[in-house]
């Protein structure tokens, strides 16, 4: 079950990408806002679309490219 904040790690995640959404989902994202402000406590089908909003518009920074700063050297491992 989720907690009110991941509700509001939510609703402020997707703020940045209320540009892409199609109307229908800019249309539930604004409700999920105004129940927000209420603090009103989302039930769980409210949630579960929340979270299908966030997990289609929301990428995670691929880190995987800082990877080569932060490698040991396999030489010093010898060392020890």
């Amino acid at each position: 079950m989720y907690s009110h904040r991941d509700q509001k790690k939510f609703l402020e995640a997707l703020k940045k990408y209320e540009r892409k959404f199609t109307r229908q989902e800019y249309d539930e994202y604004k409700i999920f806002i105004k129940r927000d402000k209420d603090e009103e406590e989302f039930d769980s089908i409210s949630m579960k679309r929340l979270k299908e909003l966030y997990d289609k518009y929301f990428e995670k920074p691929d880190t995987s490219k800082y990877d080569k700063f932060f490698k040991k050297n396999p030489d010093s491992e010898s060392e020890k």
